[in-house]
């Protein structure tokens, strides 16, 4: 390397820096002009914009493409606003019908009534969303700033307007809940209860034909089963138009109806077997009962030959009575036999019971006679026996009545005294020459009452706790 390399050289002016500056900056645009000019064409036109861009003529985004934005943001959000308040309309008037289809209360029918209010207040909101909408175009390029600011606040003012609207239908929905799980509860019952009443129904059939299969007409049953037809047509046109609550009861109801054919229908085999014995045994009944009243005239004769006519009077007509019952009850008993033969069970069954409480009645009077005579001729060969037991069961009942006291209450000692006093009577009573010991025994019977009677209440005040040496 030289000396003359080696000295310095002069620093360049800074004018002579821009002017060089410049010179370079047209020589490269001379060439990119130059090297324009020799692209094919098609690949000209694509690079011309980026070409000339680069000088005074590109587009900033500045303040106004920040307004337009914030504007375009306000729009969205009021459209988002504007589409949840639709969609908690709409599934609110879902759950407001499906209350209504169940509910007919006072409260439901409010619920719908606010309902309907919030309709017109949905209306308002929706129409001032719409018309911020419509009244600014933000797409325009010629839009000015002013315009945005505007667009922006009426837009923002329209989504509030939604929002606030969606917080009370929010708020309203959450105040149905109650009424919305009952109905929801209810119309989970529709199904079930309806399928429920048609399989009760074709069980009832299907019975019924199993009975018939046995001989069995069952008539009774077929016509109960056959009324329940249009309750079925009624369920199967459904609970839209009935109404629900209409049709869970009514599909109870038949299940009900439905089941007690199907029950009775599976028993008639075995009800038929126990008519047949019953008819049977309360023949064999009347006969034996027709047996023993030939007896009580002679017990009636003995009667009168030896005890005063207070102790049988009230007998004498027992012979004609159970000969006019045993014959009732023969009558009923043949009733019966047609209907069982008819396969009327039901009248069947009533003419049975209506034989069976005329022979207990004829047997109880039958049987009244001979006690009549065995409880007299006992009493009248030894009264004292009658005597100590009645005493005793009033001594057991005073010692209940004084145990923990010094002194009787007096609603326990009053019917003692009075039981004491009456059994006095009823033996001073058997002096003379033709006692009457049949009242003797009554009243002996109704002092033994009277103090079981002393001592229930005895034991019920105190609980039940205390107990008799009776």
């Amino acid at each position: 390397m030289t000396a003359t390399h080696m000295q310095p050289q002069p620093r360049p002016s800074g004018r002579g820096i821009r002017r060089r500056t410049r010179g370079g900056q047209a020589r490269r645009a001379a060439r990119d002009v130059v090297g324009l000019v020799l692209l094919p064409l098609p690949l000209l036109v694509a690079v011309a914009p980026m070409a000339f861009a680069g000088g005074g003529t590109r587009r900033w985004f500045g303040r106004g493409e920040n307004q337009r934005a914030d504007a375009q943001a306000a729009k969205d959000a009021a459209a988002a606003a504007f589409y949840e308040l639709d969609s908690t309309h709409r599934d609110l008037r879902i759950s407001v019908e499906t209350i209504t289809a169940v509910d007919d209360s006072q409260r439901a029918r409010q619920a719908a009534a606010e309902y309907e209010s919030f309709g017109q207040r949905i209306d308002q909101v929706s129409q001032g969303y719409i018309t911020a909408v419509d009244s600014h175009d933000l797409d325009r390029d010629d839009v000015d700033g002013a315009a945005l600011a505007r667009a922006r606040a009426d837009l923002t003012r329209a989504r509030e307007e939604l929002e606030r609207v969606r917080g009370e239908l929010d708020w309203f929905a959450q105040s149905l809940t109650p009424l919305l799980q009952n109905a929801e509860t209810q119309l989970a019952r529709v199904a079930p209860a309806v399928e429920q009443a048609r399989q009760a129904l074709l069980a009832a059939s299907n019975a019924l034909d199993a009975v018939r299969g046995q001989g069995l007409r069952a008539d009774d049953l077929a016509a109960r089963l056959a009324a329940l037809g249009p309750e079925l047509t009624k369920l199967n046109q459904g609970a839209g138009q009935h109404g629900v609550p209409a049709t869970i009861q009514r599909a109870e109801e038949v299940q009900r109806q439905a089941g007690a054919v199907r029950s009775e229908a599976e028993r008639l085999p075995a009800t038929a077997a126990e008519i047949d014995k019953r008819l049977v045994s309360l023949r064999t009944r009347a006969e034996a009962i027709t047996t023993r009243a030939q007896q009580v005239a002679p017990v009636l004769s003995e009667l009168r030959r030896r005890y005063s006519a207070a102790c049988w009077q009230d007998l004498q007509n027992v012979p004609e009575q159970a000969v006019e019952s045993v014959g009732r009850a023969r009558a009923a008993l043949q009733e019966a036999g047609q209907a069982r033969t008819e396969q009327r069970w039901a009248d069947a069954t009533s003419r049975l019971a209506t034989v069976r409480a005329l022979l207990n009645t004829t047997d109880e009077a039958v049987s009244a006679a001979g006690d009549r005579l065995r409880r007299l001729d006992a009493v009248a060969a030894d009264r004292q026996q009658e005597v100590e037991r009645t005493r005793f069961a009033v001594r057991d009942a005073q010692r209940l009545a004084m145990s923990g006291r010094s002194t009787p209450d007096p609603r326990h000692a009053g019917p003692l005294d009075e039981a004491v006093a009456r059994l006095d009577r009823a033996v001073q009573g058997l002096e003379g020459r033709h006692p009457d010991w049949w009242h003797f025994l009554t009243e002996t019977e109704a002092v033994r009452e009277t103090a079981a009677r002393v001592v229930q209440e005895i034991r019920d005040e105190r609980g039940g706790t205390t107990t008799s040496g009776r």
